[in-house]
């Protein structure tokens, strides 16, 4: 169903980008996946679809029977869909969630400090030796650093790559010391 697909989207975005800020992506599809299946419930299911009670108060319910295995930003997220009544819509916007984070994982975001501007071809070679290295799409943020004097500074996730001459000659004074 396309038109459910695009009412969750902004959903799932807000969610996607939340997680990603705060580098939760994997948290937050566990939470998603447990607020999915428990929705999926027989008896929470018609629960959720009953139109006695208020889209609020099936959002607290959902979120009480899953209180141990969502934190307070998905509490707020489950009142943000039933504030707009669309607590139907969990199981596509998780789907949409996973979506984007298969293709995020699938992206390394490298930030590389140079001492000068970098070239058209000195990009695309860092992009593609990079790209090899990690096996995955490089997303590169450059600037420039002239306090730096030479070389540049790359950081690739948890990986630090120094090859400036500034971190050279820290190395170097490092090393004269100890002798």
């Amino acid at each position: 169903m396309a038109e459910l697909a695009t009412i969750a989207r902004p959903y799932a975005n807000a969610v996607f980008d939340l997680a990603k800020a705060d580098s939760a992506l994997d948290e937050w599809s566990r939470m998603l996946g447990v607020l999915a299946a428990t929705a999926k419930d027989e008896t929470v299911a018609i629960l959720l679809s009953s139109p006695d009670l208020p889209p609020t108060a099936k959002a607290a319910k959902l979120s009480e029977l899953c209180a141990g295995e969502i934190d307070d930003q998905a509490r707020k997220f489950l009142l943000a869909l039933a504030d707009h009544d669309r607590l139907s819509l969990l199981g596509e916007v998780v789907d949409q969630y996973e979506a984007r984070r298969a293709q995020a994982l699938r992206s390394l975001d490298v930030k590389i400090t140079a001492a000068y501007e970098l070239t058209p071809a000195q990009t695309g070679s860092l992009v593609a030796a990079l790209g090899k290295k990690f096996d995955k799409e490089i997303v590169l943020e450059s600037r420039v650093d002239a306090s730096l004097m030479g070389g540049a500074i790359i950081r690739a996730g948890d990986v630090v790559i120094d090859g400036s001459v500034r971190g050279r000659l820290t190395k170097l004074v490092d090393a004269l010391v100890q002798v």
